[in-house]
């Protein structure tokens, strides 16, 4: 079974990672594009071959039409739960780009819309599907570090000045945008959910940050004595990484949450040191191959929509943290699925994509 797509949503990373990497899983096609800009989605299906094309006006109409099975969000934050909602409602299977939502109330409102419609919601966690990261996962549950203690992570880039996430209207910023990958890591890395948050932001005179704060630092508290660290930055040099430190020895992984680079996993214990530069992988063709294989199999995704609700809930505490200067208290369910060697798809990345 090929599972048809409908990308919702034709910016830089639809353009650049998930329109190039569909055709390579070798069961999903994209066959209708969502838009604002007819002009560009022209050029784009006529690259890849896309046989539907619609401004986002028409949106309720392609979701009628018997033209996709599955759609893929990549609009702004603000917008998720309204076009992944109609959606599920239409009956179509759900990926959406995180974080899943702006607020608790609507990540449960994805979620009742995709349970009642008896279709799959997936946050789009590519990186549970990613070789390297799931790698230094199994080597933790192992064992190969003893009990993991602290965990530190560090992501930044420079962010260009006409870049949606520097809009607060958008819930923009880089915890959303990209402390919310070092946060997901660390509660795949414990197993486990924080239950206390405390956070501290960081306002410069930049003219990109007139709306959201230049960094942003978390301390995350976690069962059996447990501690998470995170900085993220939209104006500091490219850099991401994070590190375990265990009672018997640590893992780093390097380039941990790029998906145009291949990931670095090392082990050391004492004198030993075990490095391994994983295979670059096209990491948006084995999210999509893996979503559409649990769409094939009737089996819901590991990636569902409350792994989304989860790191929601935890952003909120930590902005509520930064902004009062007071410890927040988180409360949620154990998950009782992680990334594991079953959600991993190894499909090498391609240069032919269409920038517009």
């Amino acid at each position: 079974m090929t599972v048809r797509y409908a990308v919702v949503g034709a910016g830089w990373i639809s353009q650049i990672a998930f329109l190039p990497g569909v055709d390579l899983t070798g069961n999903s096609k994209t066959t209708a594009l969502v838009s604002g800009n007819r002009e560009a989605s022209e050029r784009l299906a006529k690259f890849y071959d896309i046989e539907n094309v619609f401004s986002y006006d028409q949106y309720d109409e392609m979701l009628a039409a018997d033209v996709v099975d599955a759609v893929y969000i990549a609009l702004p934050n603000s917008m998720h739960a309204d076009y992944a909602i109609r959606a599920a409602k239409a009956g179509k299977h759900v990926i959406v780009e995180k974080p899943l939502a702006i607020s608790v109330a609507e990540c449960e409102a994805m979620i009742a819309a995709a349970d009642a419609a008896g279709v799959f919601l997936m946050t789009a966690y590519r990186l549970h599907n990613e070789p390297g990261t799931v790698h230094a996962l199994e080597l933790i549950r192992s064992g190969a570090i003893g009990d993991p203690r602290l965990f530190t992570s560090l992501f930044s880039f420079q962010a260009g000045v006409d870049n949606h996430r520097l809009k607060a209207s958008n819930w923009g910023g880089p915890l959303q945008d990209i402390g919310i990958y070092c946060l997901n890591a660390v509660r795949h890395v414990f197993a486990d959910e924080p239950f206390e948050v405390t956070a501290v932001r960081n306002h410069v005179d930049d003219a990109r940050f007139k709306e959201v704060e230049e960094s942003f630092a978390a301390t995350m508290m976690f069962p059996k004595g447990r501690v998470a660290q995170f900085s993220a930055s939209f104006g500091a040099e490219q850099l991401d990484m994070y590190r375990i430190a265990g009672t018997k020895g640590e893992i780093a992984v390097e380039r941990a949450f790029d998906f145009q680079s291949p990931t670095i996993v090392r082990l050391t214990r004492g004198a030993e040191v075990i490095e391994h530069e994983f295979e670059q992988t096209d990491q948006f063709a084995g999210q999509t191959a893996y979503f559409s294989d649990c769409i094939t199999a009737g089996v819901a995704p590991e990636a569902d929509g409350a792994e989304g609700l989860a790191d929601v809930a935890i952003l909120l505490a930590l902005e509520q943290a930064a902004k009062t200067g007071v410890a927040q208290k988180i409360k949620l369910e154990q998950r009782e699925r992680h990334p594991d060697k079953g959600t991993v798809r190894r499909i090498p990345p391609t240069v032919r994509r269409l920038m517009i």
